[in-house]
């Protein structure tokens, strides 16, 4: 065995004395951001609204050296309950959060689940965007006058699609302009799909009458033309697409939808605060605008304690507007 020399020696303490090369700046170590073994559950199938925000939220902050090498992965089940039962066993893993929404507020609610957001730690409202009613290309509405006309004549046989199980935004929307254009919601035939990714199938293949989703989901397709587009939900237009609002074309309805994260219960105030944290490093990030403009969300930042209260206002609203259209 050779000996070390003396300069052998001093070498190795200044590397000692330095730090891992891991944890420099670029890692997310100068704003407390690095999470070693970080993985982000997303509670539906790949291609819907959780996983595009998953995925988009992780490419960003590694490209804006926040984190390195975070896991995305699916547990698709009733909703997103699946999932949201899966963090909350995982209590205390401050190693694990997941995407979410309104979806699956309504979900727990529709779905009676044992778990709730209630028993989740609140980690940030991120985005918000409205939904859009769209058909295939050979569909044969051409406008959302020409839907609605053809749904009210027959309201069972003109199904409606949605990426998320009742009580979710794309169930309540829909429910909503029924009720705008005069067809009692008990009649309206909704068909629930665990995520954006398989309606789209669906859309596409002309097995239901129209779709509602988020315009982040479907704006692709939007502007390759294998979906026409014929409304949008919120108040205003969506930049860049040809559509009216449902309030333009004369049915009173201006409904968005928000999507977030949330982490496992019992972390300590260390562990939320450094995915607080995360998320607001990633907020300000030019990578993140250019994904929100890209995708058609507005800004929805929103917090911690404040976001827990955002969320039990939420639940409340779905319980009210489910005994509003007698669901």
């Amino acid at each position: 065995m050779r000996l070390r020399t003396p300069l052998a020696l001093f070498g190795a303490a200044l590397l000692v004395l330095a730090g891992p090369p891991l944890l420099t700046q670029g890692s997310g170590a100068g704003t407390g951001t690095h999470i070693p073994g970080l993985r982000i559950m997303v509670p539906n199938t790949p291609g819907g609204g959780y996983d595009i925000t998953a995925r988009t939220l992780v490419k960003d902050a590694e490209d804006a050296e926040l984190i390195r090498s975070v896991e995305v992965f699916n547990l698709p089940g009733a909703g997103g309950t699946v999932g949201l039962s899966r963090l909350v066993s995982e209590r205390g893993n401050g190693k694990l959060a997941m995407s979410m929404g309104l979806g699956v507020v309504g979900a727990a609610r529709s779905n009676h689940s044992p778990s709730t957001l209630a028993d989740t730690t609140p980690i940030a409202r991120l985005t918000e965007e409205p939904d859009v009613v769209v058909v295939a290309k050979n569909s044969p509405y051409k406008t959302i006058d020409q839907l609605i006309d053809a749904w009210k004549e027959n309201p069972g046989k003109v199904s409606v699609g949605g990426g998320s199980a009742p009580g979710g935004p794309d169930h309540l929307a829909p429910m909503q302009m029924a009720q705008a254009a005069g067809i009692p919601p008990k009649e309206v035939n909704y068909v629930p799909f665990d995520g954006g990714g398989e309606l789209l199938a669906s859309i596409l293949g002309n097995k239901i009458g129209f779709g509602v989703s988020g315009v982040g989901e479907y704006l692709d397709q939007i502007e390759s033309g294998e979906l026409r587009l014929l409304a949008v939900t919120g108040p205003e237009r969506t930049k860049g697409l040809d559509a009216p609002t449902l309030q333009e074309a004369g049915y009173d309805v201006e409904f968005t939808n928000w999507r977030g994260v949330v982490a496992p219960p019992g972390l300590t105030d260390g562990e939320r605060d450094r995915l607080v944290a995360l998320m607001e490093e990633l907020h300000d990030s030019p990578e993140w605008r250019d994904s929100m403009k890209r995708n058609g969300w507005d800004d929805a930042f929103l917090t911690g304690d404040a976001f827990g209260d955002f969320l039990a206002a939420e639940d409340k609203r779905v319980v009210d507007v489910l005994k509003e259209l007698g669901l």
